[in-house]
């Protein structure tokens, strides 16, 4: 493709580090195949975008939107108006920034900025992390010209014409996690002679496995399991105040984890979550796996993601109301079990896709030709 100036892409949505962490890999692949790429995210106002993003070293506008709840609440009465608002404000960008294509990836903003946009003529892709596509996605999926998703049969949300199969972009640090151990366990000051467990339940946190953890505590750290344990915004204070009982060395409890690659690296077993932004990097960093579904998700999305391995062999899972009782027994069960993290690394691995971010570019760049 003959290029005659920079590209101009605008890439929307957000609200969770799952959305906006595949958003920022998409920009710095497009950064790094044509440096003068000038990107512009558009996120929802008061979400976590309108902080990560710029960290990334991307510009963004926010707009005034927010989903529809499940019960009667101001939001939902004054969703409408924001809708309207945002698909305003959506204009104005557009004319503004006169992009040569725009990438929705799911979450709030995504809606109005790509419902806008094809109203002008611009073409649209959107990026659909999940095993069952979002609301977002479901609803702009006649109007977009490709869909790059992560799992098979998604062509009962999409027409089969615009499906395209590349995974979960991931940042590219992920990639070479399993090779970082001695550099891991030198960064978080722990034994190479004792086992590593990993938590994370996403960035605002996930009350169940915070439970589980600190229900069977006292038997991990008499097991001398070394612990990395992301326990997330809404709980992280509470928590930490409730670990000052326990008298060890071997509990990293953190409220964000920003190092990520050195923690995979660390890490012996992994206790996750199944968003799909974990789920794909647990299958690049190869890491033997324990998925704690949330059941608070559209369509149980999350226990599809994680049942989609499992049913190959290559991760376990736990249901997220018997977690608080048996998380800490089937980690433990899977440390002291090296054959069986052995075979589950194996399998796990075969479902990485580290070139897809690449790929989706390369879908971007067919629509701006």
């Amino acid at each position: 493709m003959e290029k005659k100036r920079p590209y101009r892409v605008i890439i929307s949505g957000g609200g969770t580090g799952g959305h906006i962490y595949p958003a920022i890999a998409i920009a710095n692949k497009l950064k790094e195949k044509f440096s003068d790429t000038e990107v512009l995210f558009v996120g929802a106002e008061n979400r976590m975008e309108m902080q990560k993003v710029p960290e990334a070293g991307y510009k963004i506008e926010g707009l005034w939107i927010s989903g529809i709840q499940r019960k009667l609440t101001w939001d939902n009465l004054s969703f409408p108006l924001k809708l309207i608002s945002s698909i305003r404000k959506s204009h104005r960008i557009i004319k503004e920034f006169k992009p040569d294509v725009v990438v929705g990836v799911g979450g709030y903003a995504s809606g109005p900025l790509l419902y806008a946009a094809t109203q002008k003529g611009v073409p649209a892709l959107i990026q659909e992390q999940n095993s069952f596509a979002g609301l977002t996605n479901k609803w702009l999926a006649n109007r977009i010209q490709t869909a790059c998703v992560a799992y098979e049969g998604m062509e009962k949300f999409f027409p089969k014409e615009k499906v395209v199969l590349t995974g979960n972009p991931v940042r590219s640090d992920i990639i070479g996690a399993a090779k970082k151990r001695e550099q891991a366990l030198e960064f978080f000051d722990f034994s190479e002679e004792k086992p590593v467990l990993l938590i994370i339940g996403g960035s605002l946190g996930a009350r169940t496995l915070n439970e589980g953890v600190f229900a069977g505590l006292k038997e991990l750290i008499d097991q001398g399991v070394q612990v990395i344990w992301q326990i997330g915004r809404f709980y992280y204070k509470d928590i930490k105040k409730r670990l000052e009982e326990f008298e060890t060395t071997n509990i990293r409890a953190m409220e964000f984890i920003k190092e990520m690659d050195l923690a995979y690296g660390a890490a012996d077993v992994v206790v996750s979550r199944a968003g799909a932004l974990s789920v794909s990097e647990l299958c690049l960093a190869k890491k033997p796996s324990i998925f704690v579904p949330s059941p608070n998700v559209a369509e149980d999305h999350q226990t599809k993601n994680a049942r989609a391995l499992v049913e190959k062999d290559a991760a376990w899972m736990i249901n997220d109301r018997e977690a608080k009782e048996n998380l800490v027994d089937r980690a433990l069960e899977l440390l002291n079990n090296e054959e069986e993290r052995k075979r589950l690394s194996e399998n796990i691995a075969l479902w990485g896709r580290p070139e897809a971010a690449e790929d989706i570019v390369n879908e971007i760049l067919k629509l701006i030709s």
